[in-house]
């Protein structure tokens, strides 16, 4: 089981930035997919950002050219780099990990380890 905690929530204007950071542990977990979601209020939770073990990441549409997932060298930090936030950026964030193969490493795979969520508002 690997235990995730996010942080790096806030209030920001629209146009702004802001970094979410997730900490997995224990070190050397043996997760290899990871990823970060979403939950807009009324909404239902959904994949944004994936991150697989060969590097390979994968964006929803709508974040695709300002958010940006990427780890550290130790791979124990997740990181969501958003910028050009907008209004309907606005939601409930989670990170998520998974041991899946490369190949079904993707925002819509099944993650078995979840984070407790961090609040992103955007006005």
């Amino acid at each position: 089981h690997v235990q995730l905690v996010e942080s790096g929530g806030g209030s920001v204007q629209a146009g702004g930035s802001l970094r979410l950071s997730c900490t997995a542990s224990p070190y050397g977990h043996d997760s290899n997919c990871v990823a970060w979601f979403r939950q807009a209020p009324g909404k239902e939770r959904e994949g944004i950002a994936s991150l697989s073990e060969i590097s390979q990441t994968i964006y929803a549409d709508h974040v695709q050219g300002r958010f940006t997932i990427s780890t550290d060298n130790t791979k124990t930090t997740l990181y969501l780099q958003m910028d050009n936030l907008k209004p309907e950026d606005t939601g409930m964030y989670y990170c998520a990990a998974t041991k899946t193969r490369w190949l079904e490493c993707s925002p819509k795979a099944t993650y078995t380890n979840w984070g407790q969520g961090t609040q992103v508002t955007v006005s």
